[in-house]
């Protein structure tokens, strides 16, 4: 990529090119990221497309993909490594029997990560760290301290420096606010659903052969349900879905029998069920 070419626009036509249709505000902090290597802290409802936007940079700029789902309780261990203590001894029984001293606090005994992975990779990577409001705060801070130091520290086995041109991508859905030092290093990108315009292009672009006219029917109906205060929103992924399965059915259209026939595909709880078919009305 060259830098002289290498703008908002750039990064726009190809992360549309690999099938993520950004707005503006996306195109311009994965723009401002990637060009002042600064970590990003997506926020926004779940569906709207705060993973995706860290595999399709991935794909988009051709650069390795590592990803850590965070839960609560993740340890440090799982997100940068751990001594493999099986092959450990074995080494050492094996010394033993050989009248020999090995030392088995080496890399070769270390079982890497995605954190110290991404960081030690050959080639420039991402890595999505994700949902990371479920981790606590311990965890959230020695993120923070490796990704803004450029340096993870394993006891035992010394200093790993940054090796690539790592862009880092975290999501929250705000299930705990986040340190002040998270977003003081982070830039901060909020993803939420999109317009009639912009939905009706991203399932253009995942069913291509799609009728138009059912294309918007189904946006337009999924935009209404999502204004119904919903224990669950569909996401964009439900609204692509739903077009796949209309088309599945051979529907040309979303009339009221094929709406109440094929609801179940966006909505996931019997309440949201009723709600919906008491206000949504077809003519």
């Amino acid at each position: 990529m060259a830098k002289n070419n290498f703008d908002i626009n750039h990064v726009e036509e190809v992360l549309t090119k690999n099938n993520y249709i950004p707005d503006e505000n996306i195109s311009t902090v994965m723009f401002l990221a990637i060009s002042l290597k600064k970590p990003v802290l997506v926020e926004g409802p779940p569906g709207t497309g705060k993973t995706q936007i860290a595999k399709a940079i991935s794909k988009a700029f051709k650069k390795d993909f590592f990803r850590i789902q965070c839960y609560e309780g993740i340890t440090f261990e799982q997100i940068v490594g751990e001594w493999n203590y099986q092959k450990q001894l074995l080494s050492l029984e094996m010394s033993k029997e050989n009248k020999t001293e090995e030392d088995v606090f080496k890399e070769e005994f270390f079982i890497k990560r995605p954190l110290l992975s991404s960081f030690i990779n050959g080639n420039d990577s991402v890595i999505l760290i994700d949902e990371i409001d479920k981790a606590d705060e311990e965890v959230e801070s020695f993120l923070l301290q490796a990704l803004g130091e450029k340096q993870i520290t394993v006891n035992d086995l010394g200093t790993f420096e940054l090796k690539n041109d790592l862009i880092v991508i975290m999501t929250s859905n705000s299930q705990r606010q986040l340190l002040d030092e998270t977003k003081d290093r982070c830039l901060y990108l909020y993803i939420d659903y999109p317009t009639f315009e912009r939905e009706v292009e991203i399932v253009k672009t995942h069913i291509p052969t799609g009728s138009t006219k059912l294309i918007k029917k189904v946006v337009k109906t999924i935009q209404k349900l999502r204004n119904l205060n919903i224990a669950k929103n569909p996401s964009i992924r439900a609204t692509i879905d739903w077009v796949r399965g209309l088309i599945i059915l051979g529907k040309e259209d979303l009339d009221k029998n094929t709406f109440e026939e094929t609801i179940n595909v966006v909505i996931k709880n019997e309440d949201d069920k009723k709600k919906v078919l008491e206000n949504i009305k077809f003519k």
